[in-house]
């Protein structure tokens, strides 16, 4: 509405932006008129539904409508006629007349001038009849002073300038009469124009431009035309009085043409401002109305909660009448209710929060974990213990644990210590045994047992709490440190008597060979070659039990493990042949020429390489195509370097998976089971992580691949 107020000031402001400003304020009126609707439908509402307070509310919102409706009204009235008769005021006749005859004064004094310099000008012509062209510039400069003008020239028929005086003669392109103005002269003997008066930016170079023909000398009938044109500046008094005159002139005739706009613009203004009047005051009444009627309705809705059984804390008005001291004495009353509610409820809060962070703990323990019943019916586990049992305990609730496929012995063992412990005088709060489990019932027990520690306890309300912890690991690193030191001590023990065997077996060959006949002689070479072979072979056997007890500790340093790949690979290479192995067993190469330098003992690496190629090769006799593959690769999100070696043997039993790592496990005959034993200590030197599996095809062991992490070198 301000805005719409100032566009009736600003006449610029008023065309440019008035058809905005009143859709603005029509937008306006529209919002207000719509929450004053939403207001009433709401306020009918309540009426229909009987809600307490609401005749009262829509007595005073039509109090206060009825204040502000009237005085509204009336202002309107009186500014209408206002508004209307003093526009028709601003439009009179003789101020319309007076602009005619100041802008008619006006424009007969230029054409007074005008003709004055034309007739002027008429007589100079004249006197230059006889002038001819070259003598013409004295009698222009003359003609020029005697005129008072500011610019002569005389031009030829053509508009080619012959002679000038004043401004034109400094100017390279003078102002050449156009042929329409040379027509003008030759028809009626003469031409004036006055410019410079169309813009007031040029008003102060405001001139009198008059052309008249020069007359023809007596004796040059057949000599070209030529005109006299002569530039008078105007006063500047003059220019700017016709200017005001003629400005004054326009804007009183733009308003006579918007009489009847400004009218419906003005009257708009007062429509709008008496719409926005009686929405503002409808609305305020229902505003003010709602504020007196609050306090009753807070406390007849906070007592029908109470009814309800709703003791939440009430709300209460401030004020200090006795309405506000009502609802404050009622909050005052429910806040001890609401107190003890917000009590109970963080408490259940807590012991939730308390219930999750058990569980989350139970969840991310790598300990079993089982509540059991009396009974040995399984109340509640934890995932570790799914994983240790192998064996889905989350959907097995409520069943015994003695009698789940596979833990019967088990289940029964536990029970049975649970009742021992209940009869024994406790010393300390818990039992603990270990137990030797079958997770997967396969045929060889040994090699898929699993050694648990079992920890048991006594919960209240007779429910019993079961701790378990897979041991399996360290086991096996114990057996392996408990085989490492027999390898050493078998070694010295062995390797003793082997050389006087072999060199007492050779020296019976020496000194009995010429004296038995031919058939004893062969006998006794060949059991001599058998007695040899079997020392070699024992020799073989005592020096891996060595070099495993006696493993020397890594001399890390950067390295390249591709040059250590193709350095092993020289002894499995045929001559002519630098990807296959010199048994029958093709070896593969694909390195990442990407990998950067690890951290490693050259050495033990070597014999990695060469113990995971020497099984690869051994794993693949046999089979119709076999084939082996040594991979490198570079992992830019871990950084870390692979050694990869597959093939596509046999692959390795589930029991023997699991133990692989362990000395003297194998699927050879002849095998020591040595091999991976020794590369899982040396990449435990270095740091490395290494993993064994089988390569899988639709269910088909397709043969077996080891991987080797590496970290790089800094």
């Amino acid at each position: 509405m301000f805005l719409l107020t100032q566009a009736t000031n600003n006449r610029q402001f008023y065309e440019r932006n008035y058809g905005r400003l009143f859709v603005l304020n029509m937008v306006v009126a529209a919002v207000l008129l719509a929450v004053i609707l939403w207001v009433f439908v709401r306020l009918a509402s309540r009426l229909r539904r009987g809600k307490f307070g609401s005749r009262l509310l829509v007595k005073l919102a039509a109090i206060f409508t009825l204040v502000g409706l009237v005085p509204g009204v009336l202002i309107y009235v009186v500014s209408y006629q206002f508004v209307s008769r003093s526009i028709e005021s601003w439009f009179d006749v003789k101020v319309e007349g007076a602009l005619d005859a100041g802008l008619n004064l006006g424009r007969s004094t230029l054409d007074t001038l005008a003709a004055d310099l034309a007739g002027k000008s008429r007589s100079a012509a004249e006197r230059l009849a006889e002038t001819p062209d070259a003598s013409a510039g004295l009698t222009l400069e003359r003609i020029r002073e005697q005129l008072g003008a500011s610019d002569v020239v005389l031009w030829s028929g053509s508009g080619q300038m012959i002679a000038s005086a004043g401004q034109s003669r400094f100017q390279l392109n003078p102002d050449r009469p156009t042929p329409q103005q040379l027509r003008t002269v030759r028809a009626q003997r003469m031409f004036t124009v006055v410019e410079g008066l169309d813009d007031p930016a040029t008003s102060n170079s405001a001139r009198i431009k008059a052309i008249v023909p020069v007359p023809q000398p007596s004796l040059g009938l057949l000599a070209e035309s030529r005109y006299l044109q002569a530039t008078v500046g105007i006063p500047p008094a003059l220019v700017a009085n016709a200017l005001a005159v003629q400005e004054a002139y326009r804007e009183y005739q733009e308003r006579a043409l918007a009489r009847e706009g400004l009218r419906r613009m003005y009257i708009g203004t007062l429509t709008l401002s008496l719409f926005l009047a009686v929405f503002g005051a409808v609305l305020l009444a229902i505003i003010l109305g709602n504020q007196l009627a609050r306090p009753l309705l807070l406390l007849a809705a906070g007592v029908s909660e109470v009814a309800a059984g709703d003791l939440s804390p009430k709300a209460a008005l401030q004020g200090k009448d006795e309405l506000g001291g009502l609802t404050r004495s009622f909050a005052d009353m429910t806040q001890q209710l609401a107190d003890a509610r917000a009590a109970v409820e963080l408490s259940m809060e807590q012991v939730s929060a308390a219930r999750a962070n058990l569980q989350t703990i139970l969840d991310n323990l790598t300990a079993g974990v089982i509540v059991l019943d009396p009974d040995g019916h399984i109340q509640a586990s934890n995932p570790g213990a799914s994983r240790i049992l192998r064996i889905p305990l989350e959907t097995l609730q409520g069943k015994r644990l003695a009698l789940l496929p596979g833990l019967e012995t088990f289940g029964t063992a536990v029970q049975q210590r649970f009742d021992e412990f209940e009869t024994e005088t406790q010393i300390v709060d818990h039992w603990q045994q270990s137990f030797e489990l079958n997770t997967t019932r396969a045929p060889d027990t040994h090699a898929n047992l699993v050694t648990l520690v079992v920890r048991g306890a006594q919960m209240p309300g007779g429910a019993r709490l079961l701790v378990l912890d897979d041991i399996s690991e360290i086991v096996s690193a114990q057996r392996a440190q408990a085989w490492g030191e027999v390898a050493r001590r078998l070694a010295h023990e062995i390797k003793n008597p082997l050389t006087p065997i072999q060199l007492s077996a050779e020296r019976l060959e020496m000194k009995l060979a010429d004296k038995l006949p031919d058939a004893e002689r062969a006998l006794l070479a060949k059991s001599v070659h058998t007695i040899v072979d079997q020392v070699d072979s024992m020799k073989r056997l005592v020096n891996e039990f060595r070099d495993y007890a006696r493993l020397p500790a890594a001399e890390l340093k950067p390295v390249d493990l591709n040059e250590l790949v193709h350095d092993v690979l020289h002894l499995y290479v045929r001559e002519g042949d630098a990807t296959r192995g010199a048994a029958q067993v093709p070896v593969r190469v694909e390195l990442d020429p990407a990998c950067p330098r690890i951290l490693g003992d050259p050495q033990q690496l070597r014999q990695v390489i060469h113990n995971l190629l020497q099984n690869a090769q051994d794993a693949t006799e046999g089979r119709p195509h076999p084939e082996v593959v040594i991979r490198t690769q570079w992992s830019e999100a871990s950084k870390r370097v692979r050694l990869l070696v597959l093939d596509n043997g046999t692959g390795f039993p589930d029991h023997i998976l699991k133990r692989a790592f362990e000395p003297y496990v194998t699927t050879k005959a002849k095998g020591t089971g040595l091999g991976l034993a020794v590369v899982k200590k040396i990449a435990d030197e270095h740091a490395a992580r290494i993993d064994l599996k089988n390569r899988m095809a639709e269910g088909v062991i397709q043969g077996a691949q080891v991987s080797l992490s590496f970290g790089v070198a800094s």
